[in-house]
């Protein structure tokens, strides 16, 4: 067995080289899409087919971390992502498109899910655990887009076949990790004296600053490169302004523990304005590379601090054995986001420019940190 120094290394260059090729899947996605001759509505369908994979996939993720290691799902989720990615640089045909996003959405789900509860289990605090994957990630987003713009340049192929390397490499760490039990059939207590899961104050809270950080990352994955194209960026400069968002993320989930301390609702106004407003300037100045620069880092440093606290949060609000049903939980509200976002994003690029349908889709964002301003003076 791994020291737990060793395990957490392990886990971080795991995480590392998936965040990698999703990182690299974020930019050449959209940009694939563009290339093949979608429309912006089929693109936002597209990415939706993987957030729908994620979703139900999520859905039975508590239920199988019960009789399954966490580590088997690291595994598994590597061969996934590194077969999206190999799908799609064979054809960008339709429906080898939507099987390669079927994989991609299955295998975030078992990542996601099953590198949390692994923080979660191997470390003194929830929050550090998951500042850890969240950094370890982070690294991962920046180089991911960065090189796939740069390599789009020589190929379309090129950053897909990085990608899907970087993905069968990932099973090599994951392999050697320690492989902790699965959660216990039956909780012996219940935390929330019987509350279903979602409805107790912590979790429920930390499922919205999760949904929050979805919402996010999904426009960030389809739209915003799209609008930053059309208005007449380059391959490499979408890429690089990705990576910077992604950087960011680092910056949040860094500050992760100061805001965690500031108590829940805090951290859902700070992650959730900040996230929402910044991705709101995209579309107004999407011309203006300096502008979005900005509005990318603070919608960025918002999603690092919802997705390192809120699942912190639903992870410390329950029985140890409720982890993995509450980290599944918070993720099935992201999943929920990465399907919904994209959706309506189609709907409204059908009506009105893509622009405007980001400066919508931020402010919509901003809505829970809305309500809980809103709990605080009605309880003043």
């Amino acid at each position: 067995m791994a020291s737990v120094g060793s395990d957490r290394a392990l886990s971080a260059l795991t995480v590392i080289l998936f965040g990698f090729a999703l990182g690299t899947l974020s930019v050449v996605v959209p940009l694939l899409g563009v290339h093949a001759g979608y429309s912006n509505s089929e693109i936002g369908l597209l990415v939706a087919i993987a957030a729908v994979a994620q979703l139900v996939t999520r859905l039975f993720m508590g239920t199988l971390m019960r009789k399954i290691p966490d580590k088997s799902f690291l595994v598994g989720s590597g061969v996934m992502i590194a077969v999206s990615c190999t799908l799609l640089a064979l054809s960008p045909v339709f429906m080898v498109f939507v099987v390669s996003q079927l994989f991609q959405g299955s295998a975030r789900a078992f990542f996601w899910t099953s590198s949390q509860t692994h923080a979660v289990r191997t470390s003194t605090s929830a929050v550090s655990g998951l500042r850890d994957v969240n950094l370890a990630a982070g690294a991962g987003a920046l180089l991911g887009p960065a090189t796939a713009g740069y390599l789009w340049g020589f190929s379309v192929q090129l950053p897909l076949i990085v990608a899907a390397t970087a993905g069968f490499m990932a099973l090599i760490p994951a392999v050697l990790l320690n492989k902790l039990p699965p959660f216990a059939t039956k909780p012996p207590h219940r935390a929330g004296g019987g509350i279903r899961l979602w409805r107790r104050p912590g979790v429920n809270a930390a499922c919205w600053m999760n949904a929050a950080a979805g919402g996010w990352k999904s426009v960030l994955d389809s739209y915003v490169p799209v609008a930053l194209a059309l208005a007449g960026q380059s391959a490499t400069v979408i890429g690089l302004l990705l990576s910077i968002a992604n950087a960011n993320i680092i910056v949040g989930s860094t500050l992760g523990g100061w805001v965690h301390d500031k108590g829940i609702r805090t951290s859902l106004i700070m992650g959730v304005l900040g996230t929402g407003l910044g991705l709101a300037a995209v579309g107004p100045f999407a011309t203006l590379a300096v502008p979005v620069t900005v509005a990318l880092a603070i919608s960025g440093i918002g999603a690092g601090i919802l997705q390192t606290v809120g699942p912190a949060i639903a992870s410390e609000e329950v029985h140890p054995e409720e982890r993995g049903d509450s980290l599944a939980l918070t993720g099935t509200f992201r999943a929920s986001a990465l399907f919904l976002s994209p959706m309506g994003m189609a709907g409204l690029v059908a009506l009105i420019p893509v622009s405007t349908a980001l400066l919508a889709a931020g402010l919509l964002i901003t809505t829970p940190a809305a309500l809980a301003l809103k709990s605080d003076r009605d309880g003043t």
